[in-house]
């Protein structure tokens, strides 16, 4: 049980910082949104913990810390570390999720490029389709066509994000499309992160990233029709929020360098309704084969781990193999510090 005031920290929380999953966990019943805030609030806070450090790959090892706590038992003693723990107990979350977003956060402090899509699904799978098989968790579905059709919706809203914020990211020196598709489309990435500009050749790169989006989009809906009923509306509201993220992408001729899409109220609560005439249909129309679907490669070991109840056989290697190398990282990053001050007595 999430103690109360640790709930109303994650609430304020979710309600400044994602405002897209805050309007939509408003159709989800109370519980499964209570939690859900608070799994949102924790992986924030780890998003946070990463991006807004200038030592990511120590922020990334004292998260790992914190999440071992937490699995213990023992969390640190903070609001949503609090709230966390209690879902762990409460819902038998899988470690292999809350480790795999943990992942794709030392994968960003690594400054990781992707070659090409399949690596771009790998790293999306782990910010993004992690915290939808959690979710899933959250609502007690452990199916395996459910969850496939749940990192299918977690992989296109991270492609979405991706595309809207390809300026932001660039003048932070990140960089997320991948490079095959920009060598095919002549933009040279070195060139592109010293001086971010909208071309016709990038707006197709952007254009080909949000076609991918819209394709996982639609497979995605035939898993909520296996979610409960009462988690459906809140489900269908985040898949057509986000989406709308990359309509408004669209609209602005796939220029994500000189503005930033954003949606309104307005359009949010249409898409809220939309989500709720969408739940009634479920009701009546027959389930959609879709849900049969191949999973997306890269999710395959979120979803063996979340209907197994159990750890993926030798997933977590690479993870300890990853932290590693941060590890190492962070120790040549002290000494060479070490080195300067020295330097300058």
């Amino acid at each position: 049980m999430i103690a109360p005031r640790d709930m109303e920290h994650c609430v304020e929380s979710i309600r400044h910082g994602s405002r897209s999953f805050h309007a939509a966990s408003r159709l989800l019943p109370a519980r499964v949104r209570d939690p859900a805030l608070a799994l949102y609030a924790f992986c924030r806070l780890a998003d946070d913990a990463v991006d807004l450090q200038s030592a990511k790959g120590e922020a990334v090892l004292r998260l790992h810390d914190r999440l071992d706590k937490a699995y213990a038992g023992r969390p640190k003693d903070a609001p949503a570390d609090r709230a966390f723990a209690a879902i762990i107990e409460e819902f038998e979350m899988p470690r292999a999720l809350p480790e795999a977003l943990l992942e794709g956060l030392a994968w960003d402090a690594m400054e990781r490029r992707y070659d090409d899509l399949s690596g771009l699904r790998a790293y999306s799978a782990r910010v993004a389709s992690a915290v939808g098989a959690m979710m899933c968790v959250l609502m007690r579905v452990r199916d395996r066509d459910a969850l496939a059709r749940a990192c299918d919706l977690g992989v296109a809203m991270q492609l979405t994000n991706i595309a809207r914020d390809v300026g932001e990211d660039a003048r932070e020196g990140r960089l997320y499309l991948p490079l095959y598709w920009l060598a095919e489309a002549g933009i040279d990435p070195d060139a592109f992160l010293k001086a971010p500009a909208m071309t016709p050749d990038l707006g197709r790169v952007v254009r080909r990233l949000l076609r991918e989006a819209q394709g996982l989009y639609h497979r995605s809906e035939a898993g909520i029709a296996a979610l409960p009923l009462a988690a459906r509306p809140g489900i269908y509201a985040a898949r057509f929020i986000y989406a709308g993220i990359g309509q408004q992408v669209a609209r602005q001729g796939y220029d994500s360098i000189t503005r930033r899409a954003r949606t309104s109220k307005a359009q949010k609560l249409g898409w809220l309704a939309l989500s709720i005439l969408r739940t009634g249909a479920t009701l009546a129309l027959p389930r959609s084969s879709v849900i049969h679907a191949r999973p997306v490669p890269e999710t395959a070991f979120l979803i063996a781990a979340t209907a197994d109840h159990r750890q993926v056989p030798h997933w977590s290697d690479g993870l300890n193999a990853t932290l590693e190398i941060l590890h190492t990282r962070e120790e040549e990053r002290r000494a060479a510090l070490m080195s300067s001050a020295h330097g300058l007595r």
